[in-house]
């Protein structure tokens, strides 16, 4: 009896060889996989899930589990990495995969993406369509062809982000679509620019600058009215049109922190309209811009709301990022 086992050559140190390709007798032995789905996201239905379990089910162990509250995703994704289990697909929105990176990074299971919220920046980023039964053999084909390597990831006050922290003003927006959760999985992108008018109108105070930024060179930015710090780009959707906030982020590379220190509409229009038309925005007197970031600080003597991949996770009066180079060990989907 032999095994072939490929090198490994990831950054981490396991204490069994990463991925190995074993042959016993000609036969590949398959891998093990965990699909966390949450159920309640927008394009997860019990005929998808079937469909993609199916898909993920040839040459491979599946095991399927369902998340009920905030947080379950990155407690099975936890308990999948002390188990050995080779890759943790999270599918369900933004939120779902942002738990299971967090639940995984630091280990030698990998991680996988499966569209099924509304918007899906990381999966469509990574250049998946938005409906997980087409995406699902793209993810399949990519852990059958072991097209898996190592991200960055962001990090603030301890906890990952696959794509983007929002602190301010886009904060405060997610947290007003989350007041109407209940209409997130049919309103989708409707229910955002309805939160983003409202915000703008009623909810958020556009006279005072809300925090500062401090960053590792010894920059600051004293008023900051919105911050964005991005792992990659685009920051988000609207429908099928990327907003490219800075192209140039991408997950090889560093943070890039984006603050308008105005809350002027016509400014903020001028800005998004180079976004919206992919060519990023330009550095002004009332917008900073600071790319390669390697760690900076967001702080004020008065809380702030801030979201992270979708998630809004309250008010905080000092917020710690740093990039973290190579935190988790991606599945690429094969995509065209």
């Amino acid at each position: 009896m032999t095994h072939e086992i490929t090198p490994d050559k990831s950054p981490f140190r396991p204490a069994v060889p990463l991925y190995p390709v074993c042959r016993i007798a000609g036969t590949l032995v398959p891998l093990r996989i965990l699909l966390v789905v949450n159920a309640f996201a927008s394009s997860v239905t019990a005929r998808n899930t079937v469909v993609v379990h199916q898909v993920l089910s040839r040459g491979n162990e599946v095991e399927i589990v369902e998340t009920n509250r905030r947080g379950h995703a990155t407690r099975f994704s936890q308990d999948a990495a002390r188990r050995g289990v080779d890759v943790v697909i999270g599918y369900g929105g933004d939120g779902t995969l942002n738990e299971v990176a967090t639940g995984v990074a630091g280990t030698s299971t990998a991680l996988g993406v499966l569209p099924g919220g509304s918007t899906n920046v990381f999966a469509r980023t990574l250049g998946m369509p938005n409906d997980p039964v087409l995406a699902v053999q793209q993810l399949a084909d990519g852990i059958n062809s072991m097209h898996i390597e190592p991200i960055g990831l962001g990090k603030v006050n301890g906890r990952y982000f696959c794509f983007h922290t929002g602190v301010g003003y886009d904060a405060a927006v997610v947290q007003e679509v989350e007041k109407h959760g209940s209409l997130k999985r049919w309103a989708g992108h409707p229910l955002f620019i309805y939160a983003g008018v409202r915000t703008w109108a009623s909810k958020y105070d556009r006279k005072s600058p809300h925090f500062e930024l401090t960053f590792a060179n010894g920059d600051r930015v004293a008023d900051g009215y919105f911050t964005v710090v991005l792992n990659s780009n685009p920051y988000t959707y609207l429908g099928n049109r990327p907003l490219d906030l800075w192209p140039a982020a991408t997950l090889d590379g560093g943070l890039v922190a984006i603050t308008f220190e105005t809350m002027k509409v016509t400014a903020i229009l001028k800005s998004l309209g180079g976004a919206l038309r992919s060519r990023g925005v330009e550095p002004t007197d009332y917008l900073d811009v600071h790319a390669d970031v390697s760690a900076l600080t967001v702080s004020h003597h008065q809380p702030f709301p801030y979201q992270l991949d979708g998630d809004y996770l309250g008010e905080t009066t000092r917020l710690d990022f740093e990039h973290v180079p190579n935190a988790v060990r991606l599945v690429r989907p094969n995509v065209a």
